[in-house]
């Protein structure tokens, strides 16, 4: 049945690059719907583009827009009582979020940042509810992708207690080599981590300090699984940090 009732955008929208519609597309969860699904959540959906470090979505926003990162990232944060920013995860190119709020309409529970240039593609909520009236096949997607984030909570607090940080340093770089790695040209065997993380921020990630952090790389450095550069870092021997990983209990 077709969604007449859908907001169709105007056509002067800026529209997704080639690029960013494979992100989108090629997407686990997103590419697992039916393709009417697909299609109609696409028609009724809006580019966004951000620059870099500009706002979102601040902590007590009222849920206007479910999104997916098609370019760039979505910094997640939360305020301490000193004043302090503290990232807390980045949503990755073909990644959905803010389903939840779309579902109880509670406000936002952290602040969105773009990290680098980031295209986002929204679906307004009044939207997102007549997508839900018309494919009941989208309820159980999204319990999918809610039960696939709890297995991963779960992981990363299991890690943060069992694990040494050396070991969840190794798995972390290995995540952002899959998520965000770049073939090094002069090095077809290297990969180097397009997304752009101050030791501060990685350490925030891994709930470490910076200075343990820059330890930890230092030594991986040495042992020639990665490099150390200005501009980020380069994964030079993945099953360097495979076996990192692997011995640990």
């Amino acid at each position: 049945m077709p969604l007449q009732s859908l907001t169709r955008q105007p056509l002067d929208e800026p529209i997704l690059t080639m690029e960013e519609r494979q992100a989108i597309n090629g997407g686990r969860w997103f590419s697992s719907l039916s393709p009417s699904l697909r299609h109609d959540i696409l028609r009724c959906a809006f580019v966004k583009r951000y620059a870099d470090g500009e706002l979102i979505a601040a902590r007590g926003d009222p849920p206007t827009v479910w999104s997916a990162v098609a370019k760039g990232a979505v910094r997640v944060s939360s305020t301490s009582i000193t004043g302090k920013q503290i990232t807390l995860t980045y949503v990755e190119p073909g990644v959905w979020f803010g389903d939840v709020a779309m579902f109880d309409g509670d406000a936002r529970t952290h602040d969105a940042y773009a990290h680098g240039a980031t295209t986002l593609l929204c679906v307004a909520r009044s939207d997102f509810q007549r997508i839900l009236e018309q494919h009941v096949e989208l309820y159980e997607a999204l319990l999918r992708l809610q039960a696939r984030r709890i297995r991963t909570l779960f992981g990363l607090v299991e890690d943060l207690n069992t694990l040494p940080l050396r070991a969840r340093l190794a798995k972390q770089l290995l995540h952002l080599s899959r998520s965000y790695g770049v073939p090094c040209l002069s090095q077809g065997n290297e990969i180097r981590i397009g997304l752009h993380l101050a030791q501060e921020e990685l350490a925030q990630l891994l709930g470490a300090s910076r200075q343990r952090v820059n330890q930890e790389l230092k030594t991986m450095e040495r042992d020639g699984a990665i490099r150390i550069e200005p501009g980020g870092l380069v994964v030079r021997d993945r099953s360097a940090l495979m076996r990192i990983v692997e011995s640990e209990p």
